[in-house]
């Protein structure tokens, strides 16, 4: 994996101190490519790349890479998983004398023969810059599902871009006004989603997007490439469906291993991870493969039982990391100055962490972030269905009653205790289904953030940009609709935010084999009927493992990895979130009211109310704000070529 930055000039001629800020931005992302960097300077373009060698480490492969005549350029993150098998099909060294045995010059031999069309026929995970000095033209592209980041700035006759926002910062035209609408929505879904960042003048590009320039006329135009179908086949039968679905997850495992340099696998204790290190070890019998976890410091949340008698089976060389509060005080400004914006994502610091323990070993991690999304295991998707049976079985008043005795159980900070559900379910069952589905996993409900947030009182509620997604897909069964939801915000905005950055702030590519364009196709064209049958979630993916799975991980529920920031607030994370959540701290974002805020914090501690997901949403907006807006003390924390 890499990291890219650069700048296009709408129609005019770039500068001589333009170009050295392309420098800076790339200098900027040398965790992400410390094996090399590379610079391809034109009239109207400057690209800059840093490269992590996994595919051809030669020198052949470097970055940004030309065509034989130098008349195209590829600046490129990524990985194509299906590069080989395009690389055949297409017969391409009958056309393309090739120099290196990866990816990057595949993609410059398809552009060759089919022009920028290529692009629905790759699987993997990218964002490049594409320029093309014969027709005047380049492209920026991300990948399908959002994998790769890709972040622009236009300005009046510049787009400028990177693959992190810290490399825009010192851009000319950068400015740190605060994106409320992004800020906004943060407090109810714990990341910022679309095309917003914490910044008003940076945008992210979105999976399937990618922006076209015309050099010559100085324009650009934003637009996708690629929609994912949900086109049921209603012709399998269960048994026919399992038995494609396992044929197609192994050949995304296998794909996703190819690598010259070393790899190894997450491992949660939960099906996603188990299903990969199963088809892994399926693949490679003889070989040797470290797996990597995390166990959390709190009973209720620890998942090591699951994560040995995985390893166990599959007979891998395992590695376990133990995360308790005070790792969190060590890592937790660090982790936030790579990821660049604010992300309550329970998860990141002990992803951080692995991956920072993994780069010691290896260089490539396979993941099973996507799983959820593709296989409908999540306990919303269950809910959607659960609610249209609560609704027509029983009588409103009877609900409302059965609502009131749910919001009056004691509360309880343990992992998804029962007090938490039964409160959550009752009230977002009574909202639409779109309301319902962000309500289950809301952070601050509307009115919560009105009061939080006076003076943005106004802004529309969260759940109503997410509307037009759901109503796109009209006709399509109710799971496929939430279902693209969560492909299309969640695992961008929020999974790939955590992924991305904390590993490549130590060096490390992930890899998501569920998110492997020719899996995914083929697991929604499986009836959603069959994706949960009756209550049971990810039945489909459960059928077609169940030869390699051992019986206790194939019978077990669904438990994602989480922190145990409730519990820990009260305890030993108190001092260091005080420390944070000062009067003077808040009052410094400008639309937190810091009398609301800091009477949550002693609601909780005097446990009237968990407020443990909103206040961590709090404490990671404080420090990220402290860190690039009332201070670049950002800079103090990442690593640089020494």
């Amino acid at each position: 994996m890499c990291g890219i930055a650069g700048v296009i000039g709408l129609g005019t001629e770039l500068s001589g101190s333009e170009r050295d800020h392309v420098r800076e931005m790339t200098a900027r992302l040398f965790h992400r490519g410390p094996d090399g960097d590379g610079f391809s300077d034109h009239r109207h373009v400057s690209l800059g790349n840093t490269r992590l060698a996994v595919m051809d480490l030669t020198q052949a492969a470097a970055l940004p890479m030309s065509s034989p005549d130098g008349q195209v350029v590829l600046c490129y993150n990524g990985e194509v998983t299906n590069f080989r098998e395009l690389r055949e099909q297409h017969s391409l060294d009958r056309t393309w004398q090739f120099r290196t045995t990866g990816d990057t010059e595949v993609l410059l031999a398809l552009y060759d023969r089919f022009g920028i069309e290529f692009l629905p026929m790759l699987t993997g995970m990218f964002a490049f810059c594409l320029l093309d000095l014969r027709i005047g033209k380049c492209w920026l592209v991300r990948d399908f599902f959002g994998i790769r980041p890709l972040f622009f700035m236009p300005t009046a006759d510049r787009i400028w871009f990177g693959s992190e926002i810290k490399s825009l910062i010192d851009a000319p035209g950068f400015r740190a006004d605060l994106d409320h609408e992004g800020l906004w929505d943060f407090f109810t879904l714990a990341y910022i989603p679309g095309d917003h960042t914490p910044f008003a003048c940076v945008r992210e590009l979105q999976g399937s997007e990618l922006i076209e320039v015309d050099l010559n006329k100085g324009t650009w135009n934003r637009k996708p490439y690629y929609q994912l179908r949900y086109e049921p086949n209603l012709n399998w039968s269960e048994k026919e469906a399992a038995e494609g679905l396992f044929w197609q997850m192994r050949d995304s495992v296998r794909r996703n291993m190819q690598s010259d340099a070393r790899l190894g696998l997450t491992l949660s204790g939960g099906y996603d991870t188990s299903t990969i290190l199963a088809l892994a070890r399926d693949l490679q019998p003889d070989a040797e493969i470290h797996t990597w976890s995390i166990k959390m410091a709190e009973a209720s949340y620890d998942e090591s039982d699951y994560q040995h008698l995985m390893a166990k089976h599959a007979d891998t060389v395992h590695h376990e990391i133990t995360v308790g509060p005070q790792d969190v005080v060590d890592t937790f400004v660090e982790h936030l100055a790579y990821l660049d914006e604010p992300s309550a994502n329970g998860a990141a610091v002990p992803s951080y962490i692995l991956a920072r323990e993994a780069s010691k070993l290896d260089t490539v991690l396979l993941s099973g972030e996507g799983g959820d999304e593709t296989f409908n295991a999540y306990e919303t998707h269950v809910a959607s269905k659960v609610r249209r049976m609560y609704r027509g079985a029983i009588a409103k008043p009877a609900r409302d009653l059965i609502r009131w005795t749910a919001h009056n159980l004691p509360v309880r900070h343990k992992k998804l205790s029962f007090d938490f559900l039964a409160k959550r379910f009752t009230t977002g069952a009574e909202k639409d289904v779109v309301d319902a589905h962000l309500f289950w996993r809301h952070t601050f409900t509307e009115e919560d953030k009105q009061r939080l947030m006076p003076t943005l009182a106004a802004t529309r509620p969260t759940w109503t940009s997410f509307q037009p997604i759901y109503d796109a897909m009209d006709g399509c069964d109710p799971l496929d609709r939430i279902s693209a939801i969560d492909i299309r915000t969640y695992f961008i905005a929020d999974l790939m935010v955590k992924n991305d950055r904390t590993f490549m702030a130590h060096s490390i590519e992930g890899r998501f084999p569920y998110m492997d364009r020719i899996l995914l196709e083929y697991a929604q064209s499986i009836p959603a009927s069959m994706r949960i049958k009756g209550l049971r979630r990810r039945y489909m993916q459960k059928q077609a493992m169940k030869r390699l799975m051992p019986k206790p991980i194939q019978n077990r529920g669904n438990f994602g990895l989480e922190m145990p920031h409730s519990t820990w607030f009260a305890k030993d994370l108190r001092d260091f979130a005080e420390s944070w959540l000062t009067r003077d701290r808040i009052a410094a974002l400008g639309f937190i009211d810091p009398d609301v805020a800091l009477k949550l914090w002693s609601e909780h501690l005097d446990r009237k109310v968990d407020h443990g997901r909103g206040l961590w949403s709090l404490l990671n907006l404080v420090v990220w704000h402290e860190l690039f807006v009332r201070s670049s003390s950002w800079r103090d924390h990442l690593r640089t070529p020494s």
